[in-house]
């Protein structure tokens, strides 16, 4: 009885999305940045080490570190200045270098728009829209930010490190959900349900609880969000696309020999970590916590088949995601609900959380929680 239920609500799901009158038919459809970024023909093509560069397609995050380690500071950034846009976006290269790079290529890009911002050939809704892009390049590059990858193609990827990340001895990565971009990245508008305010709550409580602990966040937006609930929500295609590349982010950061991070993964981001979770070993990822998760598309925490411990942080009762029916049917949805006692994940509170956004609101136990995960405190979780 209980399966012939859960069949139902399936079907009424997929109903719903291919009809397209209700629920998950208000989202519109994205097409997935994947690949290396912008540039990397000219990279692969320049010769001036006398020898092959690692292509940014297809060279392991761990021989791209080989390769960085053998060149001589110099020739690290003349590589960044020729080629920002490639090296900023490369894991296994230096996280100094990568900083370096990306307010090299963010400049550009900030330069280019204030071009067209200032053009009197295009039409003024281009122009407006090149001075916002314009500013918002302008606020990445303010004293003290350390943007570790930019992409500017699609709606834009981003991804930003709270902390010393080569000094630190515990970690954290945040990926987030549907509608996070360049230009949600930092909102300060819901500011808790955007990665930038995640990571630097997280990583204020981690230092709060440890203050003696070197510590640091990420906050990483390097995938193409769904925008709103529709099909894209609904399916793993965009998971799909984006779980190499957090696979990718991960192996990279394991391979400078950074302490394995705790990965938190919230609404349609916890579909992108459990699909990219059975390619993360512990030295990738120590912990992946799901919070606000629709499902990972699996149907229990061992179906994971990943070295690290597995997280499910219990819904606050006005999260609209707990009306999403947890089921899997002809593509559609994303299975059992991580945080039920079929699934077996580690599950924790979030007492004082409200809503779909506010798990890393201070003063929550899902925060305190997070930060105890992340430092490694497992006995005290609660």
């Amino acid at each position: 009885m209980r399966r012939f239920k859960r069949t139902l609500a399936a079907v009424a799901l997929a109903t719903t999305v291919v009809a397209g009158t209700a629920g998950w038919a208000t989202g519109s459809e994205q097409t997935a940045v994947t690949g290396p970024p912008t540039g990397a023909a000219a990279w692969r093509a320049d010769d001036f080490l006398h020898r092959p560069l690692p292509d940014p397609a297809t060279a392991a995050p761990a021989d791209v570190a080989r390769f960085f380690a053998s060149l001589t500071e110099a020739r690290r950034a003349e590589l960044a200045a020729r080629h920002p846009l490639v090296v900023g976006n490369l894991d296994g290269a230096p996280v100094a270098l990568r900083y370096a790079a990306n307010a090299r290529a963010i400049a550009a890009e900030r330069a280019e728009e204030r071009a067209r911002a200032a053009d009197p050939a295009l039409p003024e809704y281009e122009r407006l829209r090149a001075g916002e892009l314009a500013d918002r390049y302008a606020r990445l590059l303010a004293p003290g930010r350390q943007i570790l990858a930019f992409d500017p193609r699609g709606r834009g990827q981003l991804a930003e490190v709270y902390g010393d990340w080569t000094a630190a001895k515990r970690t954290a990565v945040v990926v987030p959900g549907s509608d996070i971009d360049l230009a949600s990245f930092d909102r300060t508008h819901d500011r808790y349900g955007a990665p930038a305010g995640m990571a630097a709550a997280l990583r204020a409580e981690m230092t709060r609880q440890a203050p003696g602990t070197p510590t640091a966040v990420i906050a990483w937006a390097g995938y193409t969000t769904p925008v709103g609930v529709g099909l894209d929500a609904a399916t793993g295609r965009l998971a799909k696309a984006g779980a190499p590349r957090l696979e990718r982010l991960l192996g990279g950061l394991a391979a400078l020999g950074s302490a394995a991070p705790a990965v938190f993964c919230h609404s349609y981001g916890s579909v992108v970590c459990g699909l990219a979770a059975p390619d993360l070993d512990r030295a990738d990822a120590a912990d992946l916590v799901v919070l606000g998760s629709p499902g990972v598309r699996a149907d229990s925490a061992a179906a994971l088949h990943t070295g690290a411990r597995v997280w499910a942080v219990r819904r606050d009762s006005g999260d609209w995601i707990g009306n999403i029916p947890n089921v899997r049917l002809l593509g559609l949805g994303h299975g059992t609900d991580p945080t039920s006692a079929e699934f077996g994940a580690r599950v924790v509170s979030s007492a004082g959380a409200h809503g779909h956004s506010g798990y890393f609101a201070p003063g929550t136990q899902s925060l305190r929680n997070f930060a105890k995960i992340a430092l490694g405190a497992y006995d005290t979780v609660r």
